[in-house]
């Protein structure tokens, strides 16, 4: 075997080697603090779609590795906890349950809109960034659409303390709870649920397309729960 049959070899071993590099990352579900505010006085169904509770974001980093992201359950639990501190009374439903013969104010459906991060090694920072982008879809008591809001979330995590794995875990997590946050803030305000308690099964609104927040209500959205959406440390 010459030289350079022996070097063509050891690259396509590296190569391979390289590309079977990864990191696996499987988030728990995150505690919310529980917020100091008045319950909105309304009985909301809860129904999430399946890929909800297993989401998982596959990405390659270019020219590096290959991640996989696996936030399982975490989506699901963050919105039921949420949502018993905020309403009266929370009903999760199953696929097969029908909310209109409940006796339910309105039904609630999150989805997940983007899922995104970045490595330290992109930013060059020691920081993991996550960004989140949320959709609350909410129907009256009829079956009509009367609000869908995009909710956009972020968080970050430093590796000076943490592993990279979690680091980035911990910046999901507060990713969530800069969600949390802003939906305490805002939900009744944006989707105006607390009026669909009187509201007439018989009656029907446009639904109401909200903009996507920005920076502005970012900065004011982590007051409202404990931990901040950026770790400095």
């Amino acid at each position: 075997m010459t030289a350079m049959t022996r070097k063509a070899l050891l690259g396509i071993f590296l190569a391979g080697l390289l590309a079977g590099c990864g990191s696996s990352v499987r988030l728990q579900a995150p505690t919310i603090p529980e917020p100091l505010l008045e319950q909105i006085p309304i009985s909301v169904g809860l129904r999430m779609p399946e890929n909800f509770e297993k989401f998982v974001h596959e990405e390659k980093v270019y020219g590096r590795e290959q991640w996989s992201i696996d936030l399982g359950r975490s989506n699901a639990a963050l919105f039921e906890q949420l949502f018993a501190h905020m309403f009266a009374s929370v009903v999760v439903l199953g696929p097969d349950d029908d909310p209109q013969s409940m006796a339910l104010d309105a039904l609630i459906e999150p989805s997940i809109d983007a899922f995104e991060f970045s490595t330290p090694d992109q930013s060059n920072t020691d920081a993991f960034a996550v960004w989140i982008r949320y959709r609350l879809r909410v129907y009256d008591k009829a079956g009509d659409l009367v609000s869908n809001w995009p909710v956009a979330a972020y968080g970050k995590s430093q590796t000076t303390t943490l592993g990279r794995s979690d680091a980035l875990q911990r910046a999901a997590v507060l990713a969530m709870r800069d969600a949390a946050a802003l939906m305490i803030m805002k939900f009744d305000n944006v989707t105006r649920i607390s009026s669909l308690a009187e509201k007439p099964a018989s009656s029907s609104a446009p639904a109401v397309e909200s903009p996507t927040e920005d920076t502005q209500e970012n900065e004011v959205q982590t007051t409202a729960l404990e931990g901040s959406q950026d770790e400095a440390s």
